[in-house]
């Protein structure tokens, strides 16, 4: 396969080292052209327009998305794109019409769907182990705030941070959310306030089932990189994400032993091998796209509906954004 890459920042360079040694010519661009030359000459790669592929695969920041995934489909590539589709529902939604239209094969990247650890729980649940489903609890916690600059493009701590909860959520219960009740507070950097976010966060969902669902987040928690989930059934509890890495202390003597875990490049790097493996398979017909451009939308629609709740302190029921 002959695979375009456009970005090629932290996560662009990163796809970059998976791509070279999984396709037969990887086709490298990005705004620096510096960086362009730096990268190619790293992983053997060429340079030239990205969409004169068999495949391309979109890093680039996030109000470029829609612009981009549209092109492909016009062109009638095969896209990976990282998450989200688009900064605004309004632009998913054109993404969304433009890959129906076409028929274009687009996969957007939440990674968390290739981690071994939620693969398994979400067949645990599929298979009973865990009896009725009762209660599930989410947390994402980072070691340290992003820069100011990119807090204030971000979106927000729901659009941006917990979007990954919110589809890993669905695809792991195969349930849909119903109402979402959430708040924030800002203990850390005055930035957060400045770009009208948060800096630590919590929600309580509910399924369409009536499963409770509860969500935390942190943009610092101090000693490592922490995403955990928890569901809880009439038969068993699951735990993902609780390893020697886990960045933990017990007070009972179970603290794990290993080096937390710093980021989360390195807490999912095989997931996202994985993914682009499955990326892949998908662009050659082999398989459905593994994350569909509606999926980036669904989870779009509950951190729009997190940030609605946050702004006007009530719970908010889905169908008032989805409407």
């Amino acid at each position: 396969m002959r695979v375009g890459l456009l970005g090629l920042g932290r996560i662009g360079e990163f796809h970059a080292a998976t791509l070279s040694s999984l396709v037969d010519e990887l086709v490298v661009s990005d705004a620096d052209a510096a960086r362009v030359a730096a990268v190619a000459e790293k992983y053997g790669a060429t340079t030239g327009d990205p969409f004169d592929a068999d495949a391309v695969v979109i890093a680039t920041p996030t109000s470029t998305h829609a612009e981009l995934l549209i092109r492909a489909c016009d062109k009638g590539v095969p896209a990976f794109c990282e998450k989200p589709a688009a900064p605004t529902v309004g632009e998913t939604l054109e993404v969304v019409d433009a890959v129906e239209r076409s028929g274009t094969m687009v996969h957007i990247g939440f990674q968390r769907r290739f981690d071994a650890g939620y693969t398994a729980a979400r067949q645990a649940l599929l298979d009973g182990e865990l009896g009725d489903l009762h209660r599930v609890h989410m947390l994402t916690g980072d070691p340290a705030p992003p820069p100011a600059g990119y807090v204030a493009q971000s979106g927000g701590i729901f659009r941006d941070c917990h979007i990954h909860d919110f589809d890993i959520l669905r695809w792991v219960t195969g349930r849909e959310v119903e109402t979402v009740y959430a708040i924030g507070s800002n203990r850390g950097a005055d930035f957060f306030a400045a770009a009208g976010d948060v800096d630590n966060s919590a929600a309580v969902l509910t399924l369409d089932d009536g499963t409770l669902v509860t969500m935390q987040g942190s943009r610092y928690n101090g000693n490592g990189y922490d995403v955990r989930m928890e569901l809880a059934g009439t038969r068993a509890t699951w735990a993902v994400g609780l390893s020697a890495r886990s960045p933990l202390h017990s007070a009972d003597g179970l603290t794990p032993h290993g080096d937390p875990w710093p980021d989360f490049q390195t807490r999912f790097e095989d997931a996202y091998v994985a993914e682009m493996g499955a990326f892949l398979a998908a662009a050659r017909g082999e398989r459905e796209s593994p994350c569909t451009a509606r999926d980036a939308l669904a989870a779009l629609y509950l951190a729009e509906a997190a940030d609605l709740s946050h702004r006007e302190g009530r719970p908010v029921a889905l169908r008032e954004v989805t409407a």
